[in-house]
């Protein structure tokens, strides 16, 4: 589908217009019609599409966006490489549902969050009121971001208390959290819930050290929380019986849900203190 910019007439008796050099005049054109240009008035403009396309120099390209910005009249942000022309929309505004849409879809792709508010601010100016344009102006995507962050804090928190938590058996004494071990547990934390993978920390830790039970193969943590290792050490598959020695008389009690242990309530209890400690530490409660 072929694009169009119009220009109204009025543009060449424009005060402002009026005063331009020639040159100046074809460069404020070429910035409201040029094949970058957008419905809102912000669209990402490479300097060197701008040398194509005009044919001057770079030297001359940052002349002229300069004196344009000294104007007032657009905004260029260099580490984006968008142009924001100011008064777009008190010219280019047209009130319907498709090309609102258009425009709503048009700022979700904004890089400068700074050109949202100041889009904002011009709506106010030139009367359109922002409750009837209905236009998301950044606050959906900055509520999206929030909350992925919050989720990947979540995340960090229960990776840290699980893996204080392995540590605190004295199994394998690893240094440091690896890529390997958050990549394990967030990924069982899809399937498990935080006390189940406290669980099968503290069945494999008994069974590992335990004289009836002929498991000895020491797991790292990452390998710990593979999908096939926690299946088997959550209380779900009873590994204490499991992995008992044939004879021998292994009466461990069942998973107590009130106080979330075999027996009493220690090892869930201090993997929550634990996972409040990481929250501390990481300026959340």
């Amino acid at each position: 589908m072929a694009k169009y910019r119009q220009i109204h007439i009025e543009f060449w008796q424009d005060g402002f217009v009026l005063d331009l050099t020639p040159e100046e005049k074809y460069f404020y054109l070429y910035l409201m019609t040029n094949s970058k240009t957008t419905q809102c008035g912000i669209y990402e403009l490479p300097k060197r599409i701008i040398e194509t396309e005009t044919g001057y120099n770079r030297e001359t390209v940052d002349k002229l966006l300069q004196r344009f910005a000294d104007y007032g009249k657009i905004i260029y942000h260099e580490p984006t490489k968008e142009i924001m022309i100011l008064n777009w929309i008190k010219f280019n505004w047209i009130n319907s549902p498709k090309v609102i849409s258009l425009i709503k879809k048009e700022l979700a792709n904004v890089k400068n969050p700074d050109y949202i508010k100041v889009f904002k601010e011009k709506c106010i100016e030139y009367g359109y009121g922002i409750d009837t344009v209905s236009i998301d102006l950044g606050e959906e995507r900055e509520l999206r971001k929030r909350t992925k962050k919050e989720k990947e804090n979540k995340e960090q928190d229960s990776t840290r208390a699980l893996f204080e938590h392995y540590l605190s058996k004295n199994i394998i004494q690893h240094k440091k959290i690896t890529g390997p071990m958050k990549t394990a547990v967030n990924a069982r934390l899809k399937d498990y819930t935080y006390e189940q993978l406290v669980q099968a920390i503290d069945n494999y830790a008994t069974v590992l050290k335990s004289d009836v039970h002929f498991f000895s193969h020491k797991y790292t943590f990452a390998d710990l929380m593979r999908d096939k290792d926690v299946r088997r050490f959550i209380d779900d598959a009873e590994p204490l019986n499991n992995f008992a020695k044939r004879g021998a008389n292994y009466n461990a009690a069942p998973w107590n849900s009130n106080t979330g242990s075999n027996g009493t309530g220690e090892s869930y209890e201090q993997a929550k203190r634990e996972l409040e400690l990481a929250n501390r530490a990481f300026g959340r409660h």
